[in-house]
């Protein structure tokens, strides 16, 4: 049966990327709240016809390839993320000769728990 990843991580090599990625979460959910504000505050204008540039875009637009180059950092090792609010991710595993994710929110200490990949939060199973 073909696999759905390329890369699968072991519970201590899922373990050793936590600090990097509570890293990379913290930064998304500041971009994420920075694009947000900045999409709030611009619209108005927008919508009155007014032509928008100089430092608020570039901010804007260096913001947003932050953010995309930092999503690609998950994408590039095949780790989902599925709440960026909360911080859930899905990382590859295997269970046996099974694919599965461990699942990981940022306010927990370390990877305690997996389920199978079609299953997702609600089938969380402690290891």
């Amino acid at each position: 049966m073909p696999r759905r990843f390329s890369k699968h991580y072991t519970r201590d090599e899922a373990r050793e990327l936590l600090p990097q990625i509570r890293q990379w979460l913290n930064r998304l959910n500041q971009l994420r709240n920075k694009i947000k504000l900045y999409d709030q505050q611009s619209s108005p204008m927008l919508n009155a016809g007014d032509d928008l540039g100089g430092n608020r875009v570039n901010e804007w637009i260096a913001d947003t390839a932050e953010f995309k180059r930092l999503m690609h950092e998950f994408e590039s090792r095949e780790i989902e993320v599925k709440d960026l609010q909360r911080g859930l991710i899905d990382i590859p595993t295997l269970i046996g000769e099974k694919e599965a994710f461990l699942c990981w929110e940022q306010d927990e200490d370390d990877i305690t728990h997996w389920h199978e990949l079609d299953t997702g939060y609600s089938g969380r199973e402690r290891i």
